[in-house]
């Protein structure tokens, strides 16, 4: 699937949840396709050093620390873009990790 098109998912996907969410607040779909190329970057680049870090709780908790890093993912690209994307609390963003992850694997289940 081409780099275009996984951002256009990605970015429906946070579109939604953010409308669908209270504690998550997107200005625009602009800004949310910002936010999918941000939380892309990220994911890139931050999530596996968090990763790595956490190794040893993340085997202790059988691998549900994932969320917790998901949720932190998420609240640096709040505080990144904190004029276009805000997320209220942890909670919020650990929702709005799930809620995402579950909504652009559907989108790309139904386009692919």
């Amino acid at each position: 699937m081409g780099i275009v098109l996984q951002v256009f998912i990605s970015s429906v996907a946070v579109y939604f949840t953010a409308w669908l969410l209270p504690g998550i607040s997107v200005k625009s779909y602009g800004a949310s396709i910002i936010v999918a190329i941000v939380l892309g970057l990220l994911n890139a680049f931050v999530k596996p050093f968090l990763q790595f870090v956490s190794l040893p709780i993340t085997a202790l908790t059988m691998g549900l620390f994932l969320f917790v890093i998901n949720a932190l993912v998420i609240m640096i690209a709040s505080w990144l873009l904190s004029n276009r994307f805000q997320v209220s609390n942890f909670w919020w963003a650990l929702l709005f990790s799930i809620i995402v992850s579950f909504v652009s694997g559907l989108l790309s289940m139904l386009i692919s």
